[in-house]
């Protein structure tokens, strides 16, 4: 198999199997684009994601903790925990176990929340440490998103910019390839995995009134409005020149031969909205910038609209920039 997240198409295959009894308490089920369930608890509903940390060790218990609440705030609930399971190598000791949740407990400090439990275990299978956390959140009845409640002519938003958490890993493990382009950019490019955190601005987005939201993650922005329309059954149509790329991100993906708007995006929010001026006041509030890159249109499809005026329209699966690189570079 490629690696990366399983493809649309044999993820759709996968689900078709079954999910267990219907119950009318779960109010969103897994489905194509939507990385949480929100269960019915009365006035209030609990927002649940899992997401895994496979290709790092280095700070690997805090990028857990702030990805899997990334995607409870992209829901519309506000993390209160997280659950971790940490898997480890034979060759693992105590300073590695120390570290993992030394760094988890960094995060859950920083984002106000709590370690509810998990479990730990080693084995003889593994290769490297597998951190898998499970955030729960909360929210009012009736508020929760999706990624799929837009309607035609929303406009489609970017928080902050894209290529954030891709630039900042290939500044960190390639600079040896980015000696072309200055010292600075590169350090800067770095300094970006610190902004992967999205919770204070899907919350403030939340209340500002969006029609749904999705956190900016594998395949990147390209990655993220696919599985938009895939939810939804309708288009978006992006226009490149509009979306906001920041100059170390750019310099760093032109060095590589890589399109940062493909690039593994942590740290960034897509929305839709009837009130683009209301979530970028919202998001001013935060000290973040949303910025309109297009609109949602009729068709399961998203359409490039590139500075030539070329149209480029995508469907299924974009595999993020990142692993086509690191695959080329073995």
């Amino acid at each position: 198999m490629q690696v990366g997240k399983l493809p649309t198409e044999r993820l759709s295959r996968l689900l078709a199997g079954g999910l267990g009894a219907r119950r009318a308490d779960v109010l969103v089920a897994p489905g194509i684009g939507e990385d949480c369930s929100v269960i019915d608890f009365g006035e209030q509903v609990c927002i649940m994601s899992t997401d895994p940390i496979t290709g790092t060790v280095s700070d690997a218990g805090w990028l857990a903790v702030h990805v899997s609440c990334n995607d409870v705030a992209s829901s519309g609930g506000e993390p209160i925990g997280v659950q971790l399971a940490l898997l480890l190598p034979e060759s693992a000791d105590d300073d590695l176990l120390r570290q993992i949740m030394e760094d988890a407990n960094r995060a859950c400090t920083e984002l106000g929340i709590a370690i509810l439990g998990g479990h730990t275990e080693i084995l003889s299978s593994l290769g490297a440490p597998l951190v898998v956390a499970t955030a729960i959140g909360r929210c009012p009845k009736g508020k929760h998103v999706t990624s799929k409640g837009h309607s035609v002519g929303d406009a489609v938003m970017v928080v902050k910019s894209v290529g954030l958490e891709g630039s900042a890993i290939l500044a960190a493990d390639f600079a040896h390839l980015l000696s072309g382009i200055p010292a600075d950019l590169v350090s800067q490019a770095r300094t970006f995995s610190r902004e992967i955190s999205v919770v204070q601005e899907a919350m403030a987005a939340r209340d500002a009134g969006v029609t749904a939201m999705h956190d900016i993650t594998e395949g990147g922005l390209y990655g993220a409005c696919l599985e938009l329309a895939q939810a939804s059954g309708l288009g978006l149509r992006i226009y490149s020149e509009q979306v906001p790329v920041r100059e170390a991100t750019a310099a760093v993906c032109d060095a590589l031969g890589l399109d940062p708007l493909g690039l593994i995006s942590s740290g960034s929010l897509i929305l839709t909205t009837p009130h683009p001026e209301v979530v970028a006041k919202a998001m001013d509030g935060c000290g973040s910038v949303a910025s309109v890159v297009g609109e949602v249109v009729s068709g399961g499809y998203t359409e490039v609209v590139r500075s030539d005026g070329r149209l480029d329209r995508l469907l299924g699966y974009y595999e993020d920039e990142l692993w086509k690189f690191m695959r080329k570079a073995k």
